[in-house]
């Protein structure tokens, strides 16, 4: 029988301690099967004559490689197994891998070892009465309306290459090198880039300097980047421009008419209206949606309590959200390499960067956690296959999504994913009043088979 004796360290305050240490004891008769399952391993490795290979009698392994041999083959088992009971006996919340260091091995002795692990923090959920949240969704207006049929219009326009100056509806085609204090900036170059003077560009001032310029000139001028501009190294900073115009382009707009709308499925003008108006109104409600669940969430994390945050949580939520940057970087064509240099900071500078988020994040994590527990929100195993049935029709064509679906870590995952969002509907439900309902499927791309979230 195991003799399990348990010590806290690392305590700040002892109700909420973040750090356990135990101490386990393994009697032989509780570790023999292990060495069985060992010995057998060991003779799959080394031909013992007269004997198949994994099918040698204990005893004869034993004395062709001694005990001491096998007992250390036997160890990661022995303490894998025991350390799994003890865990799940005192229903202890753990996170990470245990930190292991054996105090006696010996063969027909008890194996001792200690293993020390980070807990799951206790968290005290806070009050959701005094969390005030609203969430009303802004009204659509006429000119929202109207920009969104120039938009629609601007897809259908005729570009016809014109001698004149650029004017504020045409499209200019550039060449464009971008220098700081003199010297190129790396990656300052492009070639045959198009610029919409009516649409907005992310340097203020960009497009008013185009005006009125025609094919083949070429014009040098300085604006400043914005200070919150991704790369560091030109943010806030004044840099100098020069442009060729390769050629300019009149936009020329269908007329809006109910032919217009007809080749957008639409039978009339007014039907095409009514279907952008519904279209923005369901945006504008879903984003107001989204900015209560933030609200609710980060009033939530400031007014609950929490113990001590294991490094280990903290570090790998680190990792994920670098992960996380570099795979939405690669998807636009660039590197972290290139996005560091551009950030001028290193690696380590970075994760440093994500302290503050990281620990937001686990927060939300260990809040999430403790409210499905604690209101039984965890979704049942039909829950989740009717998750899995949605993305395999969403996926049916994409063999590797399927294939990672069945996959257990991906699963698990999954679970989380529908989890999480009956806790948000039942907060949602709690703090802005609204009527519990089953949480609807997520988009298929919430779930990315070979990535954590």
């Amino acid at each position: 029988m195991l003799m399990v004796t348990m010590t806290i360290i690392h305590s700040k305050i002892p109700a909420r301690r973040s750090t356990l240490k135990i101490t386990v004891t393994v009697p032989p008769e509780d570790y023999q099967k292990h060495l069985e399952a060992s010995a057998a391993a060991l003779s799959e490795r080394r031909t013992i004559k007269g004997f198949r290979p994994g099918h040698v009698p204990f005893d004869i392994v034993k004395r062709e490689f001694g005990e001491m041999t096998i007992l250390q083959e036997a160890l990661e088992r022995i303490i894998s197994s025991s350390y799994y009971q003890v865990v799940t006996a005192d229903n202890l919340a753990v996170v990470g891998a245990p930190k292991i260091e054996v105090s006696k091995v010996a063969p027909n002795n008890d194996v001792v070892y200690t293993a020390e692990v980070a807990l799951l923090p206790l968290v005290t959920l806070a009050d959701l009465s005094i969390i005030k949240v609203t969430s009303a969704a802004k009204p659509v207006t006429e000119e929202k309306i109207k920009e969104t049929l120039k938009a629609l219009r601007g897809y259908q326009a005729k570009e016809i290459i014109k001698s004149g100056q650029a004017e504020k509806t045409d499209k200019v085609v550039i060449n464009l090198n971008l220098f700081l204090d003199n010297v190129p900036v790396d990656g300052g170059q492009a070639t045959n880039y198009q610029v919409y003077l009516d649409e907005e560009q992310y340097i203020p001032g960009f497009n008013e300097q185009i005006l009125g310029l025609q094919k083949g000139e070429e014009k040098r001028f300085s604006l400043t980047f914005p200070k919150a501009h991704y790369q560091k190294n030109l943010a806030g900073k004044t840099v100098e421009f020069l442009i060729k115009i390769l050629d300019v382009y009149e936009r020329q707009l269908p007329e809006l008419n109910d032919e217009f709308a007809e080749k957008i499925g639409q039978k009339t003008v007014a039907k095409l209206e009514t279907l952008i108006r519904d279209n923005l109104e369901t945006e504008a409600k879903k984003k107001a949606d989204e900015q209560a669940e933030i609200e609710i969430l980060e009033r939530l994390i400031q007014t609950s309590t929490f113990g001590d945050l294991p490094e280990i949580m903290l570090e790998a939520e680190r990792q994920k959200m670098f992960f996380e940057l570099k795979r939405d970087l690669e998807r636009q064509g660039l590197s972290i390499e290139k996005y560091l240099s551009d950030c001028e900071k290193d690696e380590k500078q970075l994760h440093e960067d994500f302290k503050d988020q990281a620990e937001k994040r686990v927060k939300a994590a260990l809040l999430f956690r403790q409210i499905a527990i604690e209101e039984h929100l965890s979704p049942d195993q039909k829950e989740i296959d009717d998750e899995l049935s949605f993305l395999r029709k969403s996926y049916k064509d994409n063999k590797e999504y399927l294939a990672n679906l069945k996959r257990e870590e991906v699963r698990d995952t999954i679970t989380m994913h529908i989890q999480n969002r009956k806790v948000m509907q039942w907060l949602k439900a709690k703090v802005l009043g609204l009527e519990l309902i089953k949480a609807e499927h997520s988009h298929p791309h919430d779930h990315e088979p070979g990535h954590d979230h």
